[in-house]
């Protein structure tokens, strides 16, 4: 009997962990994600290269500093992921994704460049620095607006980043 009891607990607990995960009501149905923060990446290295870039193409640095735990990171990373984004992010900016790690929580990574562009710190994920290609910060005043980036409609991400014109 007891062996019974344990294999049928043992069964129900496996089967448990194998279902799907309820939903969490952080990202409305449908609403992509992606995990494009790398821990390991020389991010002062890639964000030097999208500046160069951008001065090259005329356009802007979408500086996108996030982690792949912060469904809001993922949420935002998702849609500008998306063939309409793409799109669009090609023809205005050179787009970076930096991993900052847990800086809420005192375990943050790469906060030196946030602080290379006019930002003391960061205090919530994703937070959003859009450059000119000299590295002037253009949306100082939003860019750690994104902390609900996971809850926001397509067409207000869309509208936000399609905002800020190419330069020249």
């Amino acid at each position: 009997m007891r062996t019974a009891v344990l294999t049928s607990l043992f069964l129900t607990l496996a089967l448990a962990a194998c279902a799907p995960a309820p939903q969490t009501g952080h990202a409305p149905a449908g609403h992509p994600e992606a995990r494009l923060y790398e821990a390991d990446r020389d991010a002062m290295a890639d964000v030097d290269a999208a500046l160069g870039r951008a001065a090259e193409r005329n356009t802007r640095v979408l500086l996108v500093m996030g982690a792949n735990w912060c469904h809001d990171s993922r949420g935002l990373a998702g849609w500008l992921n998306t063939p309409r984004f793409a799109r669009m992010i090609h023809a205005r900016y050179e787009l970076v994704y930096v991993d900052v790690g847990r800086p809420q929580e005192g375990e943050g990574r790469n906060i030196d460049i946030a602080r290379r562009f006019g930002m003391a710190e960061i205090t919530g994920t994703p937070t959003v620095l859009i450059l000119s290609p000299d590295g002037a910060l253009l949306n100082a005043a939003t860019a750690p607006a994104w902390r609900n980036a996971a809850s926001r409609s397509e067409d207000d991400v869309f509208g936000y980043f399609a905002e800020f014109e190419p330069e020249g």
